[in-house]
C-alpha cells in the first residue's frame, strides 16, 4: 500500500467531521502482528469457531466446493496468516484435488511470513500470491487466469468490515472478476450474546487497545505525526438491534496535532471520536439474502457447534 494513499487519506480523515479512517490502515507490520495476537485470546471466539468449522468439516468443504472439478485456483482474499485455509488445503490435498493458491494481502509481511510457512509445510504446492487490495488484486488475478473455476475465500468475517449496503457494492464488485460457476467460501460472524461480542472487541489484556492506538503510532512513524498515544484512548460499541460493532479511537484533551508530511494542523476538541472500524454480525437468513441481491446462490451454510459463525458457500449463478 502506498505511502501517497495513506498520506491522502490520513489528510481526509483528520480534516473530516466526524472524523473517521478506513481500517485497512490498521495493518501495517505492528498491526498485522497485534491482530495475530488479537486472534489469539479466549475471548476473541471467531477465530476458534471459524477454525473448529475447518478442522471438523473442511473434508465436507473440499468435497461441496469442487467435488467434480479436477483442477482450479484457490484465491484468498485477506490471507493474513493463512492458519485456517492450511487446514482446508490439507483436506483438499488429501483428496486429490489439484490447485493452486493465491493468497492476496495488503500486508506484504503477512504474505512473505505466509508463503515461508506454505513452503516448509507444502513444498509442492503451488503459490501465487499477490500483495494489494482485493478487488484490483482479483482482476490482475482474472487476467492472467487459464478459464480454471475459482473457489474464492473471504473468511475471519471481513465482509462484517462493510456497512451492508457497502457489503453489498464490495460483493457486485467482486462479481465482476468471476465467472459464473466460480465459487465463494465466505466466513461471517453470527448474531449471538451481545456481551459475547462486546468481551471480544474490547479485551481485558489491552490488546485491542493497543491494535486501535496503534494506527496513531503508524501516523508518528510514517507520516512524521506528533500524536502523544498517552492522550487518547479507544471506545467500542455494539448495538444488537442492527448487528454493528463499532470502534473508535479518542482524545482525552483538546489538542492540536501536527503532520509533517502534510505541513497540516488538525485540531481534536476533548472527547473527540475518530472512527476507525465497523464489524457487522449477521444472521444466517441475511447471509442467504444479501448474496442472493448480488447473484450468488447458497449451496450449504458450514456452522461450529456453539452457532457463533459461519463459512456459507456461495455458487455464481449469474
Amino acid at each position: 500500500m502506498s505511502i501517497s494513499n495513506f498520506k491522502k487519506d490520513v489528510d481526509k480523515a483528520l480534516s473530516s467531521n466526524p472524523k473517521s479512517i478506513s481500517s485497512k490502515y490498521f495493518y501495517d507490520e505492528k498491526g498485522s502482528k497485534l491482530f495475530q495476537d488479537i486472534m489469539s485470546m479466549e475471548e476473541y471466539y471467531l477465530t476458534d469457531a471459524e477454525f473448529e468449522i475447518f478442522d471438523e468439516q473442511g473434508g465436507d468443504i473440499a468435497e461441496q466446493a469442487f467435488g467434480n472439478e479436477q483442477e482450479f485456483d484457490l484465491v484468498e482474499l485477506g490471507a493474513g496468516d493463512g492458519l485456517k485455509t492450511k487446514l482446508l488445503i490439507k483436506h483438499l490435498l488429501k483428496c486429490g484435488k489439484k490447485f493452486d493458491y493465491i493468497p492476496i494481502d495488503i500486508s506484504e509481511s503477512a504474505i512473505v511470513g505466509l508463503i515461508e510457512d506454505l513452503n516448509a509445510e507444502f513444498p509442492n504446492l503451488n503459490v501465487h500470491a499477490e500483495v494489494g487490495e482485493y478487488v484490483e488484486a482479483l482482476k490482475v488475478i482474472n487476467a492472467q487466469s487459464n478459464n480454471r473455476p475459482k473457489l474464492v475465500l473471504f473468511l475471519g468475517s471481513n465482509l462484517g468490515n462493510f456497512k451492508k449496503d457497502d457489503a453489498r457494492v464490495f460483493l457486485s464488485k467482486l462479481k465482476e472478476s468471476m465467472r459464473v460457476g466460480d465459487k465463494m467460501l465466505i466466513g461471517i460472524d453470527l448474531q449471538k450474546d451481545p456481551h459475547t461480542i462486546r468481551n471480544a472487541y474490547d479485551d481485558p489484556h489491552g490488546i485491542t487497545k493497543q491494535f486501535n492506538l496503534n494506527l496513531l503510532e503508524r501516523m508518528n512513524r510514517e507520516l512524521g505525526a506528533n500524536f502523544n498515544i498517552d492522550l487518547f484512548d479507544h471506545y467500542q460499541s455494539y448495538d444488537p438491534t442492527n448487528g454493528e460493532v463499532r470502534s473508535y479511537i479518542y482524545s482525552k484533551t483538546a489538542q492540536t496535532i501536527h503532520v509533517d508530511a502534510l505541513n497540516k494542523d488538525f485540531h481534536f476538541s476533548a472527547w473527540e471520536m475518530m472512527h476507525t472500524e465497523i464489524s457487522r454480525k449477521y444472521a444466517l437468513l441475511e447471509i442467504e439474502e444479501i448474496g442472493a441481491e448480488v447473484g450468488f446462490k447458497t449451496s450449504v451454510q458450514f456452522v461450529d457447534s456453539k452457532g457463533y459463525f459461519s463459512d456459507t458457500l456461495w455458487e455464481l449463478t449469474s
